[in-house]
């Protein structure tokens, strides 16, 4: 790492957060595989501290979240017991996203349950100044979550999608979404705006991960071999889109738009981060 200019740092984050496996990074990069890893912990875990301890006292008012879905080293039906122990199998990544900034406040990286659901919620509630209007999908850990971190104090509702079957043969079907048949909303704390119940933003979030991090591409040989790889990694894309990578809609960073950040960020400092 310390014979690694700081413009080769940069190429390498450069490769990784547009969505290249680690291998191909290397071949286009000219560098060892374990030059890549070393730098994707290295610069990952840099990205998740700086993000944790700078995303504080943020004026949000309206948050979606969400969960989308990977795995690590296998997935859950092929995985035992004492594996699922060491971080393997299916992990969930929890986002929350502002659907005024873009900003992503929070996310937690584990499995999908009411644990993890009262520790992502928790964050992002201690993360925020004013009273928020939250929308969430139907699943039902997130109402004690909810509930737990923000009280009364909030609007809230959920989403419910229902999807008929997906047009098509089996295998047609077998990669392809139910369409839309219809959606089902819900206060369930508050009075929110029900024009701006949605869950769209957090949504395109998930298919901006799925383009930006190998790890989360389907039918691909590119996912993660170790959960704490795949944290890190999700802690970079973070880092890049909160504060390295224009908004179409916004032009300026998320983090720009949410008055986090001053200026957008290079991958040169991104890399420096991890000095």
């Amino acid at each position: 790492m310390n014979r690694l200019s700081i413009e080769d740092r940069a190429r390498i984050l450069g490769c990784l957060v547009e969505g290249n496996s680690l291998r191909a990074t290397t071949r286009m990069v000219g560098c060892s595989i374990n030059t890549v890893t070393k730098l994707l912990v290295d610069v990952g875990t840099a990205c998740g501290i700086y993000q944790n301890e700078v995303l504080r006292n943020l004026p949000c008012k309206r948050i979606q979240v969400d969960e989308i879905w990977s795995f690590c080293y296998s997935k859950q039906r092929n995985t035992s017991s004492s594996d699922r122990a060491l971080g393997r199998g299916d992990v969930y990544s929890w986002v929350a996203i502002d659907a005024d900034t873009k900003l992503v406040p929070s996310w937690l990286v584990g499995t999908r349950d009411a644990e993890y659901a009262h520790a992502f919620i928790g964050d992002l509630a201690q993360r925020l100044t004013n009273r928020i209007q939250l929308t969430s999908d139907g699943y039902q850990v997130y109402l004690r979550a909810v509930d737990a971190a923000f009280g009364s104090d909030i609007d809230y509702s959920m989403l419910v999608k229902i999807y008929g079957a997906a047009e098509g043969n089996q295998q047609e079907r077998r990669y392809s979404p139910g369409r839309c048949a219809s959606i089902i909303t819900g206060t369930v704390t508050g009075d929110p705006d029900q024009a701006h119940v949605s869950t769209s933003f957090v949504e395109r979030q998930n298919l901006t991960m799925r383009m930006s991090m190998k790890r989360f591409a389907r039918l691909s040989n590119g996912f993660s071999k170790k959960i704490e790889n795949h944290a890190n990694a999700v802690a970079m894309h973070y880092m890049y889109y909160n504060f390295g990578r224009i908004h179409k809609t916004l032009r300026v960073t998320p983090a720009m738009e949410a008055g986090v950040a001053d200026h957008i960020w290079s991958l040169k400092e991104i890399a420096e981060l991890a000095n």
